[in-house]
Parts: structure tokens; sequence; C-alpha cells
């Protein structure tokens, strides 16, 4: 399938790493420029390697949470490779663990500011030049904390539940100016995080997907490729599971 999107210009949050690694290495392999942001220093290493291969990315160093430096980064990208088409607001943290009862106020400020108010900052700074070109793809990356809550994740669910709405309103809003904004909501991953649990927790979280497969980071991008496409203009305002399942009552 042509997804045509050679000439589109990308923009990708937390791309040094893990998913927003694979988002951005697919777009490129399927044409489109890519300014990959992160607040990490790592992130020009990604970026060149990338170059290496003949593609055309950007690497812009940012924290999300700051909205200046927000505003300075996609000013910087833009000056690079143009106005962007398509943003996917994947950077995300999870802090400590702990109930609502213990959690530290300070975590969660930290948390919901990048996780929530990092997407908004980012959405803030595409829609009109998207309306003035009649294009645009906003997609935000959640998780099934989100919808589902999470036992010690109190901060995060939130802050993933928040980026629901802002998805919908986003849509709502923009749906008659060929701009889109869809919630892509990934599964269980091989992250360094669940191979840091024991065993046994590791086993249980299996038996509660479907597929009883880990959710590879490669199923998400092909799913976030095929919404940021001229293929998905007539889908907006919708959570897309990649999850093998693991949404589902399962015995």
């Amino acid at each position: 399938m042509d997804l045509n999107l050679k000439g589109k210009v990308a923009l990708v949050t937390g791309a040094a790493q893990g998913l927003g690694n694979v988002i951005s290495t697919s777009l490129v392999k399927e044409g489109a420029a890519v300014a990959m942001a992160d607040v990490s220093d790592s992130v020009e290493k990604a970026a060149a390697a990338l170059k290496a291969e003949g593609h055309k990315v950007f690497a812009v160093k940012m924290d999300i949470s700051n909205y200046q430096q927000v505003v300075d980064g996609f000013q910087k990208s833009v000056q690079a490779l143009g106005p962007i088409d398509i943003l996917v607001n994947n950077a995300a943290v999870t802090g400590k663990f702990a109930t609502t009862a213990k959690m530290d106020p300070a975590n969660w400020d930290r948390e919901v500011a990048i996780d929530l108010s990092g997407a908004f900052y980012c959405s803030h700074q595409v829609i009109d030049s998207m309306t003035q070109k009649g294009f645009g793809r906003i997609i935000n990356i959640i998780s099934p904390a989100g919808p589902h809550g999470g036992y010690g994740q109190c901060s995060y669910s939130a802050s993933k539940s928040g980026l629901i709405g802002l998805t919908r309103s986003i849509a709502i809003e923009t749906a008659r100016n060929g701009i889109t904004c869809n919630a892509v909501m990934p599964g269980l991953m091989p992250t360094p995080g669940y191979y840091a649990l024991k065993e046994d927790v590791r086993e249980r979280l299996l038996k509660h997907i479907a597929s009883r497969k880990l959710c590879d980071p490669q199923y998400v991008a092909d799913l976030v490729l095929f919404l940021v496409s001229e293929k998905a203009s007539y889908l907006t305002g919708e959570v897309y599971s990649a999850a093998g399942g693991e949404e589902l009552q399962i015995y």
C-alpha cells in the first residue's frame, strides 16, 4: 500500500529511543522528513544514524514540559524541514509508583506536565499551519492505564486519560479543516521496565493478553503510519488499540 508520505514533514517527540525511534524510522522509510525531538542529548546520535542511511531528519533537543522550549524547538524544526504536517505526541514518563494517598505532589506535577501538557504545547504549535495547508495529522500515544486506570499510577493514568479528551477535542475543532487527530494505545511492550518485574508478575500480565504476545513497537508504528496517511482521512477522534486483545475479558 502506498501511503503517500513523500514530501510530508513529521515531528515525533520522545524520538531518541524506544517507540519514538521506531516511529521516526518508519516514517522516514516511507519518505517523510522527520524532526526527532527529545530531552536527551542522545537524539543527536539517533538522528545521525538515519541521516547516514540517506534520510532527511533533524534532531531537536527540547523539554516538552517547558512551553518556551517547545516554541523554540518547533521554530527550529520548521526552519530546517518546513511546516509540520504530522505530529506524533509520543514522549512520556512514569515516575515513582505510589497510591493516590501516598503520591508525591511534585511527581504528579512532573508527569502531568510531560505526559499531558507537553502534548497540548506541541499540538498548539501546529494546528494553525495545518489549517492553512488544509492537511494535518496528530497522533497521541496513550496507554491502557488511561481508560482503565492503574494501581499506583494515578498521575500517569490521569495524564493518559486526559490525552483521550484532548484528542477528541482537537478532532472536533479541526475536522472541517483537513486535520485528523487520533489516539493510539500500545499494549504491553518488551521494555526494560517490563523485564525488571518478577517472573511471576510478567507471566500474569502476559496471561491478560488474548494473543499471549508482547506488543512489538513496530506493530504500533505500522498503525501510526496508516493513520497519518491520506488513506485515513475520514478517521478522527478515535482511540485505536495495538494491544493484542489486552483489553478483552480473558478467562
